[in-house]
């Protein structure tokens, strides 16, 4: 072993240094972390990799997050995320790898994820998206014997600032009679699919001709992986058996195109906007069609566990807001009748 003046080799922490032969190497060693350092003490080389290793700058460790994200990405965990949590999780684990990816998982604290959550809070629903993702992360560590606790844990989410909080506004029932009258036919069907099956807008594009049996559609929630089958409304099975009149209605074939071509939801989100500022209800976005279904089932009857059956949603809550307001809304037209004497 070879040995410099004072505890210290050549002045460094963490330095060791290992004698094989004629020759002698260097490692960087601190805890699970035995990195070589290549080149000789002294030189501008060496300690340019001995103060990279030392700051988490230099390759990736074997407990690194990288390391950490290939783990995730290989568990079983990973494969039964929906593919839309998945996606939701891409952007984050790029940039978690982009910041800190070379580096031990052991140093990272609480106050480096706040600080990252607040260097993001302008995308407030990424920020909070960081403790999420550095907890499955750790999750993976932690199996791996790497760390013992996870720094995400307890970590307080960041609230959407009031003003910039935009509930969905539902569909009046004058806006969904201009725009049934008024729209084009595949705007028109795009329409009909998300007050007919009450579903994410998300889901829509992935209908395809197999999963349509004359009278309901078959859809697999993205976000949820739950399989449903719904009856569709009138209006839904005249927009699909128009569309399938007229179009290439192979089992495999997607359900919403143009111009043969299937649409992704951002295409489709764009054709939807242009049709809704042509008409003069750019206020009514597509997510809020869903909630129009939730508001017509209560309008029908429905209980709230009818309705979650039928939407997939898998709080009461959201369903509770909107069919609280159709409630009111029906109750207040029946109190109105009563008053004008009818």
């Amino acid at each position: 072993m070879a040995k410099s003046s004072g505890s210290l080799i050549h002045g460094k922490p963490y330095l060791k240094a290992t004698r094989k032969g004629a020759r002698t190497y260097y490692y960087f060693v601190m805890g699970s972390m035995r990195e070589r350092i290549k080149g000789e003490p002294g030189t501008a080389e060496f300690d340019a990799a001995y103060w990279a290793i030392r700051n988490g700058k230099h390759i990736d460790a074997k407990t690194s997050w990288n390391a950490a994200i290939d783990r995730l990405r290989n568990s079983d965990k990973w494969a039964d995320f929906s593919p839309r949590y998945r996606k939701d999780l891409e952007p984050v684990l790029a940039y978690i790898a982009e910041k800190v990816g070379q580096h031990e998982v052991s140093r990272l604290t609480p106050a480096d994820i706040y600080a990252a959550m607040d260097a993001n809070k302008h995308r407030v629903r990424f920020a909070n998206y960081l403790p999420v993702t550095f907890a499955l992360l750790a999750a993976e560590a932690i199996r791996a014997g790497w760390i013992k606790t996870s720094p995400a844990a307890g970590i307080e989410r960041l609230r959407m600032p009031k003003h910039k909080r935009k509930a969905h506004e539902p569909w009046p029932d004058w806006a969904v009679a201009k725009f049934r009258a008024e729209s084009g036919p595949l705007e028109r069907l795009i329409f009909e699919v998300g007050i007919g099956s009450v579903q994410r807008p998300a889901d829509w594009c992935a209908l395809t001709w197999a999963d349509y049996d004359g009278t309901s559609l078959r859809v697999v929630q993205g976000k949820t992986g739950k399989a449903l089958t719904l009856p569709c409304t009138a209006q839904l099975r005249e927009a699909l058996d128009a569309e399938r009149a007229k179009a290439l209605a192979l089992p495999s074939v997607q359900i919403l195109r143009r111009d043969g071509k299937p649409l992704n939801y951002r295409t489709m989100a764009w054709w939807m906007l242009q049709e809704r500022k042509r008409l003069g209800l750019e206020a009514y976005d597509l997510h809020a069609l869903r909630y129009r279904g939730v508001m017509e089932l209560a309008w029908a009857g429905c209980t709230d566990d009818e309705i979650a059956a039928f939407s997939g949603h898998e709080t009461l809550a959201m369903i509770r807001k909107y069919a609280g307001e159709a409630r009111q809304i029906m109750r207040a037209r029946k109190a109105a009748e009563k008053r004008e004497g009818r």
